[in-house]
Order: structure tokens, then C-alpha cells, then sequence
């Protein structure tokens, strides 16, 4: 057997529906899209949640809570252990250094979870009381930054 001789197995390409190529073809005519109105003329369709001119489900229920997406502040959160574990060898842990293991475009903000054992000087944007505990317990010092 070779490349050209090659076909399909018979039944396995389906044929591909033929509509509006007359009566006789059994999509002809209005081409399976019934007779008249909205669905049945060119382009595109309602838009999915339009419901006939009701008043759409989503209008209908009530609202509820207080949303802040536009204003709401992410960070990255990184743990006191993790810190001990990346940095055993520094003094001082800059922005820089954190940034290599999380998102850069979010604030920092350091958790207390695990110990620290070492007096490390570190920067970031926010830190948990636990986290500023700890650090200055083991001798260490904090550095808020604005933004």
C-alpha cells in the first residue's frame, strides 16, 4: 500500500448537510430553520440571555453585597518559614529578592506561619502582627514600604 492509494474507511467522513439546495434535497426551502421570524432570518441570533422582551432572570433577582473588584488590593503572601528556608545565607531581604519567587505587579505582604531563627532585616509592603513579632523577637527589623 502506498501514501496515495490511502482512503477513509466507508461511513467513517460524514457528509456535510446541504441546505437550501431546493425541495427535494429535505433541507430546502426554508432550510430547517421553520418559517419566518427572528431565528429564521440571516445573521445572528437573540444574544443569549435575551428572554423574548421579559425581564431578563439576572435584572429579576436581587443584588446583594458590597463588590470592590475596581479598588480591591492583592498580594503576595509569603510565610515566615518560607523565608528562613530561601534565605539562610542574607542579612537583609529586599523587594527584589521576593519578587523572584511571586507575581510582580502585587504588594508583598509577609505572614507569620513557621519560626524565624535568624535577626533579618526585611522590606515589604505590609506584614501580619505575628510576622512583626516574630521578626523582632529574633532580633530583626521590618521595613514597611509605601505602595
Amino acid at each position: 500500500m502506498k501514501l496515495h492509494e490511502l482512503k477513509p474507511f466507508p461511513g467513517e467522513l460524514k457528509q456535510k448537510k446541504r441546505i437550501g439546495r431546493g425541495p427535494a434535497s429535505g433541507q430546502g426551502c426554508t432550510a430547517g430553520k421553520g418559517n419566518k421570524g427572528q431565528n429564521a432570518r440571516a445573521g445572528k441570533g437573540p444574544a443569549p440571555m435575551f428572554e423574548g422582551g421579559q425581564m431578563p432572570l439576572v435584572r429579576r433577582l436581587p443584588k446583594r453585597g458590597f463588590k470592590n473588584y475596581p479598588f480591591r488590593v492583592e498580594y503576595n503572601v509569603i510565610n515566615l518559614d518560607f523565608l528562613e528556608k530561601k534565605f539562610k545565607d542574607k542579612e537583609e531581604i529586599t523587594l527584589d529578592d521576593l519578587y523572584k519567587f511571586c507575581k510582580k505587579n502585587r504588594p508583598i505582604k509577609i505572614l507569620g506561619r513557621g519560626e524565624i531563627t535568624k535577626a533579618y532585616k526585611i522590606w515589604a509592603h505590609k506584614f501580619s502582627k505575628s510576622a512583626l513579632e516574630k521578626i523582632k523577637n529574633a532580633g530583626g527589623e521590618a521595613k514597611i514600604l509605601e505602595g
